[in-house]
Formats: structure tokens, C-alpha cells, sequence
């Protein structure tokens, strides 16, 4: 029937989780594309705070399967984990999850050559989480790769240590010391559970409920603004986070998408180092950060905090073809009095709204628009027409310089906070 693609369209942390958790009752399957268990997708349901990191967010309604699609780099130890802490709260997923055996595994030495290689980088490190991402997608493009229908072949422990001896190959050219005994022991405990689990063939699977009438939410992980190919090199993750990874990532054609739902808080944030524009290093960037509550849901680092940088949002919903906009966290501007918005930069001395090519080594200047805030709570508001003037003038404003829809406001963390602008969007 259809696929909708939902991205976040900067560096991560937008809030997708709850977006996905809200839009999921509406689909039959809900699918993750990439990624891996750095991205944290964190929920509010009854007051309760779950965080995902592998699973679909579609897990706690009863309408849609969760796909975990070959784009996918899973740890078994991560996963088992994640679903254990389901089922202490009486959420039961194995019957609808699914997980492609075109998927790939984070052995116990991708952590570690992950660990080595940051460390080796000193002051110049990237800002790796350590979950042994980018090595497994290393291997996984150089060929050499280890995935999860390799579990169910019964020399699995000989194709195991084929990688095992490359990577303390590896390993040899660094001075870094390392112990994986433990690791090992529960890589294969969780092995054995993951073969317990629903492995099939993620393309077919995706592809015959397509064909029969069947609608598919397509959830991405991390953020536009960290794809490997558009987003701030070398600060970026191992894996594409645009629209059309939704397609490698799941086997689907390109024909299959219809709408690309992007999430964007309504200011900004960073994990680790790398360009950031409207970084704020003063106490209205903490102000932000104490509001927000911005530490991250899978590394606790506390987030860089800064203003919404919009010629960066026009760019990555120019790559990805947005068709509907949610804006996340408007709550956290409540009591600023001048809330600031990006509109474009100085660059060499002139004014421009695209991105330049080399963002890391280039001095770029952000140049603001002030808008005057709302100082109100919007906590009790489910409907655009009844916000604030001024909360309604800066959300019509990225509107306009976007041309792109808004459809929700997340006004609170809990699932039901959420302001309806467009409620095309939730049928």
C-alpha cells in the first residue's frame, strides 16, 4: 500500500521515539532502516520513561509488527537486554517483532577496535558513542561482514572467529589493552536467545505486506544532519539517515514512499563534537539544556544546546523531499523572553543560506531573527488555534521559510502532549 518515512532533520535526539509512538496505531508495521544501538529513542508513556535503542517504537500499541530491517547493525547482547526490560513491564513483544537476517552483528571486538580508534584520535576524536557501530559498517562494506542468519548455520562459531582473528589483527596496531571474556560469554548467551527469536528475510516480509494493502511507518534513527554522505563530515555516524536509506535499508522501491514526515526540535542540539552554528556556550545554552533535560538517552553526555538553525533545516528536507514537518519540545522555549532564529550565515563575507562544502574547517557565522516569546505554559494546549500569538508567529514562521506543512507540536514529554496543527496526519 504505502510506506511514510519519518526522519530527524538534524543531529539526532528530535524526538522521534514519541513521534513514531504516536503515529504507530495507524500503521500495520513499523520498521527501523539504520542505525544501531547508539541511537536512543526515548519514550513517556503514563508518566513512565522507556528508552529504545534497537526495537521499533511501535512495540506498545497492538496494531502494528516491528521490523528490524537489514539496514539495521544489532548487538544481541543490547537487544535481549532491551526486551527483557519489556517484558519486566509486562510488554510482551516477541510475538510481533522481526528481524531481518540480512541484518548485521556488533561482535564483542567491534566495541573494542571502536574504543582503540577513538582513542587513538586524541583531541581529534569524532565523538563515538563506543557501541562498535562504525566498525561493524566497516565490515559490513568491506565485505567481511557477520549477520544474523549466520547464527542460525551450525559453523557460526568458526565464522565468528574468522572476524574474531581480523580484528585482533587490528587491534595489534594500537597500544591499547582489552579484555572480552565476559563480553564473549554473553555475545553467545544472546546469540542462542536472538535464534529463539522471529529472523526472516526483511525484504520479502516488508514486500508481500505491501502488496497486500498493508501500511508501513519507516522509523530512522539519528539524524539528517549525521548522514554520511550529506551530513557534517567526518562528525557524522557510519550510515545514510535520509529518505533513501529507508529503501536500501528494508528492500523496498523507491516507489513504495509516500510521505517523509520530518521531526526538528524547536531549537537545537549536539551529541560529541563537530560543527554546530547557533551553539550557545553561555548560561541562555544552559538555560536551554536544564529546560530540555538534554542528556543523552543512550550515553547520558550532556547535549550542546543552541538556537534553531533553519538554512540547515532547508537543507535536509531539500535531500530528503519532506512532505509534513513535526516540531518537538516547544515547551522547553516557555520562559525566554526573545527566543532567536537562525535565518542564514556569514560566510567569507557574505550572506548566504546554503551550506558550505567544508563546515568543520570554515568559519561560519549565524545571523538571527528575534522573535518575542510567549512566557506561558503550553502544556494544556491541543490545539494550534488556541496557542499564543507569539508561539503561533515563530511556528508559522519555520513553516513559511521551510515550505513544508507543520502537522504536530510536542508541547511536554508524555505521549497525549502533543498540539494538532494539520490532523491529516493522524488518519
Amino acid at each position: 500500500m504505502k510506506v511514510d518515512v519519518l526522519l530527524g532533520l538534524q543531529w539526532g535526539d528530535e524526538g522521534k521515539g514519541k513521534i513514531v509512538d504516536v503515529l504507530a496505531p495507524q500503521y500495520d508495521m513499523v520498521a527501523r532502516f539504520q542505525g544501531g544501538p547508539n541511537a536512543g529513542h526515548t519514550l513517556v508513556i503514563g508518566g513512565k520513561k522507556m528508552v529504545l535503542h534497537t526495537i521499533p517504537s511501535g512495540v506498545f500499541h497492538d496494531r502494528p509488527v516491528n521490523l528490524i530491517g537489514n539496514g539495521v547493525v544489532i548487538n544481541p547482547v543490547t537487544l535481549k537486554a532491551e526486551i527483557d526490560n519489556l517484558l519486566s513491564v509486562g510488554i510482551d513483544v516477541r510475538k510481533r517483532l522481526f528481524i531481518s537476517k540480512k541484518a548485521s552483528l556488533i561482535l564483542p571486538t567491534h566495541k573494542v577496535l571502536d574504543a582503540a580508534s577513538e582513542a587513538a584520535k586524541g583531541i581529534a576524536k569524532i565523538g563515538s558513542t563506543l557501541r562498535g557501530i562504525g566498525p561493524t559498517y566497516m565490515d559490513k562494506t568491506g565485505r567481511n561482514g557477520v549477520r544474523v542468519g549466520d547464527a542460525l548455520n551450525p559453523d557460526f562459531k568458526n565464522i565468528y572467529n574468522k572476524l574474531k582473528e581480523k580484528h585482533l589483527h587490528l587491534l595489534g596496531l594500537y597500544d591499547f589493552e582489552f579484555d572480552i571474556t565476559a563480553d564473549e560469554k554473553a555475545f553467545f548467551e544472546s546469540i542462542e536467545f536472538l535464534k529463539s527469536l522471529q529472523l526472516v528475510d526483511g525484504e520479502y516480509f516488508i514486500n508481500e505486506y505491501l502488496q497486500n494493502g498493508k501500511s508501513v511507518l519507516a522509523e530512522g534513527a539519528q539524524g539528517c544532519m549525521l548522514d554520511i554522505d550529506f551530513g557534517t563530515y567526518p562528525y557524522v555516524t557510519s550510515s545514510n539517515t535520509v529518505t533513501a536509506s529507508a529503501c536500501n535499508g528494508l528492500g523496498i522501491s523507491p516507489s513504495k514512499i509516500k510521505d517523509v514526515i520530518g521531526i526538528t526540535k524547536a531549537y537545537c542540539t549536539r551529541v560529541g563534537a563537530g560543527p554546530f552554528t547557533t551553539e550557545l556556550e553561555d548560561e541562555v545554552g544552559e538555560k536551554l539544556r536544564k529546560n530540555g533535560n538534554e542528556f543523552g538517552a543512550t550515553t547520558g553526555r550532556p547535549r550542546r544546546c543552541g538556537w534553531i538553525d533553519l538554512p540547515a533545516l532547508k537543507y535536509t528536507a531539500m535531500i530528503t523531499g519532506l512532505t509534513k514537518l513535526v516540531i518537538t519540545k516547544i515547551d522547553v522555549l516557555n520562559d525566554f523572553d526573545t527566543i532567536q532564529v537562525c535565518n542564514r550565515y556569514l560566510y567569507e563575507g557574505k550572506e548566504t543560506t546554503q551550506l558550505p562544502f567544508d563546515v568543520v574547517n570554515e568559519k561560519i557565522y549565524p545571523i538571527y531573527d528575534a522573535f518575542k516569546g510567549w512566557n506561558s505554559s503550553l502544556e494544556d494546549v491541543s490545539d494550534f488555534d488556541l496557542l499564543p500569538s507569539n508561539a503561533k508567529d515563530y511556528i508559522n514562521y519555520i513553516e513559511h521559510y521551510l515550505g513544508v506543512p507543520v502537522s504536530l507540536i510536542s508541547n511536554a514529554p508524555d505521549r497525549e502532549k502533543m498540539i494538532i496543527k494539520d490532523a491529516s496526519i493522524l488518519s
